[in-house]
């Protein structure tokens, strides 16, 4: 990867670490359902009036709107809201990585480097090293829920691969537009049916939440990830979200009170290893290869 383009995932890395811990202070006061509606509502509201609808298929935007904005995020915020915490979701939600991975492999032929299988299995260590110490953090309808919203987050990103020539910043305003009609009825119908007074009693800290997820985390992080994934191969850009737990558990530490255990210090070395060798191991195997015919 070119150097500005491993400055552009570490970038988005530190954006969705953060993110989690947005979440979960903006649901200290707004149910989760109606907490995902708002983010995508304020990305595409009113910017889709000024925006013009992306070069590609509208089944692409419809694609993306439901599995990454109603169904990925709709079970991560149930999720957040009572079964899991914040550290933990970060951590159980890159299980994207090898879903993405697998798809990319099945559905568009992409091969696996030798040093791509290393880094992810070394990375793979410290994400069991994690789990062992989830305790008390998760039920196991959490964990089901947000292995779920993994899978579908690892759909939408197979459909942004395949989009050729897109802006992307414009393509995520009108994949904005999709998700909030069906998360209000639902809401409506599952969470409150007077949605305006939670609204109006919501604290700043809140508004400052949504802001945050839907600009930086939503439109922003999004346009700069589907980017890299245009660019490079799945198990080339996949592995830099193995960080985002890293980020998310020091994140929630340090905002929300959240403890690291040992082992979670030492599954974070066990990550930024494994991220090292997908991302440098290619170049590694390469000057090995130049050097050994030249000592013969």
């Amino acid at each position: 990867m070119k150097s500005k383009d491993i400055a552009t995932a570490l970038l988005v890395v530190l954006i969705w670490g953060v993110n989690f811990s947005a979440i979960k202070i903006g649901l200290e006061t707004l149910p989760p359902i109606l907490f995902s509606a708002l983010r995508f509502a304020v990305v595409a509201l009113p910017a889709v009036f000024f925006v013009p609808f992306p070069k590609t298929s509208v089944f692409n935007v419809l694609g993306v709107g439901l599995f990454l904005g109603v169904l990925k995020f709709g079970l991560l915020f149930i999720a957040m809201k009572a079964d899991a915490s914040a550290g933990l979701s970060s951590l159980i939600l890159q299980a994207q990585v090898f879903f993405t991975i697998g798809l990319s492999v099945l559905l568009y032929k992409e091969a696996i480097g030798k040093h791509h299988a290393i880094g992810i299995l070394i990375a793979s260590t410290g994400f069991s090293l994690f789990l062992m110490e989830s305790g008390g953090n998760i039920t196991v309808l959490g964990l089901v829920m947000i292995l779920a919203a993994a899978f579908c987050w690892a759909i939408a990103n197979s459909i942004m691969k395949r989009m050729k020539g897109v802006n992307l910043l414009h393509f995520m305003v009108w994949v904005s537009l999709v998700p909030p009609a069906p998360l209000l009825v639902i809401s409506y119908f599952t969470e409150t049916s007077d949605p305006i007074s939670l609204l109006l009693a919501a604290k700043t800290e809140t508004w400052l939440a949504i802001s945050y997820v839907s600009y930086i985390s939503t439109l922003l992080a999004f346009a700069l990830w589907g980017h890299l994934l245009k660019s490079y191969p799945a198990a080339t850009v996949t592995p830099f979200a193995l960080l985002i737990p890293v980020v998310g558990m020091i994140t929630a530490a340090l905002l929300l009170g959240e403890r690291m255990a040992e082992s979670e210090i030492l599954g974070a070395g066990f990550i930024f290893l494994g991220l090292a060798v997908c991302v440098l191991g290619g170049r590694w195997f390469r000057a090995k290869a130049e050097v050994i015919p030249g000592e013969s």
